[in-house]
């Protein structure tokens, strides 16, 4: 009997899954705060400085070990 009962509880929540699913994604769009055109302004112009200051840094350690490695193992 319990399988009867869990199997119905199934088939409904099947019927309406992704129809709700898709409302449910749709309420939930609507409560989303977006940040304004200044914030992710603000916020790309961060990213971008750490991102050069970092390539820079990795570049320069790089040349760094490189010229190091050259002379430690007389590549050169």
């Amino acid at each position: 009997m319990t399988g009867n009962n869990s199997n119905a509880k199934n088939a409904s929540a099947k019927k309406g899954g992704v129809i709700q699913f898709f409302k449910n994604v749709v309420a939930e769009f609507k409560r989303i705060t977006w940040p304004s055109k200044q914030e992710i302004k603000k916020a790309l112009i961060a990213v971008l400085g750490f991102t050069i200051v970092y390539v820079i840094l990795v570049g320069g350690l790089d040349y760094i070990f490189q010229n190091l490695f050259q002379v430690v193992l007389k590549l050169k």
